[in-house]
């Protein structure tokens, strides 16, 4: 499950070639895709897949209700 997760976060964060390695549903990648713009731009692609959830776990007060709900879904 948290495969899921980060992997729709590193999809939502480029389409870069880690875009075509990972997989996500598209709910997950579109729930995730704003926050991950907003708050983890700093986040390069090849910085590792815990990267992402790491930015979004520091920013949970701050995530839309839809990708906080994601979050949760997979148990962070």
């Amino acid at each position: 499950m948290l495969k899921i997760l980060v992997t729709a976060a590193l999809i939502a964060a480029s389409a870069t070639q880690a875009f075509a390695q990972f997989e996500g549903t598209p709910q997950e990648q579109a729930a995730c895709r704003p926050d991950v713009r907003k708050f983890c731009r700093d986040v390069k692609p090849d910085s590792g897949s815990g990267a992402f959830l790491v930015c979004l776990q520091q920013h949970r007060a701050n995530l839309s209700k839809a990708c906080r709900e994601v979050l949760e879904s997979h148990g962070q």
